[in-house]
């Protein structure tokens, strides 16, 4: 087998989060009289963690404080409400499942803060992934190759035998700094252009792609 352990970028590739996200920031940023986003908008700001997400949201100029505090208020709701609308991509499922049978050793890493990928996994994956890294303080966001390695490690992998899995150009980024290959995923929130242009060594429109990149 040409790859032993391959590592998921979450949102965008595993599941589409995109519409519980976007109804989140907007129920913070009405909460602080702002206008709110619309969904091009929100794929746009995704990718760097939910800090990020944030300050590409706000009005422009907008104070620390008050930018600290539409963050906490986002954080609070998208706990609450990260699983209203967000979907395991077509095919994912069976890809998690096919992986498996062949021994491949499978794991997440994300932005998303800790809690909600943990969430988020055990409602459509419970028990499938060996490894779930998310934002966790002490621990650089992607890309950042931190939680890549922490979860090769813990996978038993080597940069020989793994490959990384994303949507965007922070998750090339990430597997560039990991020093591994990546499969850039069409049906994200980035598009093949995107990936295109920065250097994916595989790009797949559909999940059963991936199997016959992997074996």
């Amino acid at each position: 087998m040409k790859y032993k352990a391959v590592v998921f970028d979450l949102d965008g590739t595993l599941i589409d989060t995109l519409e519980d996200l976007r109804d989140s920031v907007n129920y913070a940023l009405e909460k602080h009289d702002m206008p709110e986003r619309s969904l091009d908008e929100i794929r746009r700001f995704v990718g760097n963690g939910i800090g990020k997400l944030i300050s590409r949201s706000v009005k422009e100029n907008t104070p620390e404080e008050l930018e600290k505090s539409v963050l906490k208020v986002f954080k609070a709701h998208y706990l609450e409400n990260s699983m209203n609308k967000t979907r395991p991509y077509n095919g994912i499922p069976e890809l998690v499942k096919r992986l498996k049978e062949m021994g491949v050793k499978i794991a997440v890493v994300t932005n998303k803060t800790q809690d909600a990928a943990i969430n988020i996994m055990n409602a459509f994956f419970k028990d499938d992934f060996e490894i779930i890294i998310g934002q966790v303080d002490g621990m650089a966001q992607k890309p950042q190759p931190d939680g890549v390695w922490r979860a090769m490690e813990k996978l038993g992998a080597t940069k020989q035998n793994s490959v990384y899995v994303g949507d965007s150009e922070v998750d090339c980024l990430t597997a560039k700094n990991s020093g591994i290959p990546i499969i850039g995923v069409n049906w994200g929130f980035r598009g093949r252009k995107t990936l295109e242009e920065n250097n994916a060594d595989y790009i797949v429109d559909s999940p059963d792609e991936i199997i016959e990149i992997v074996k």
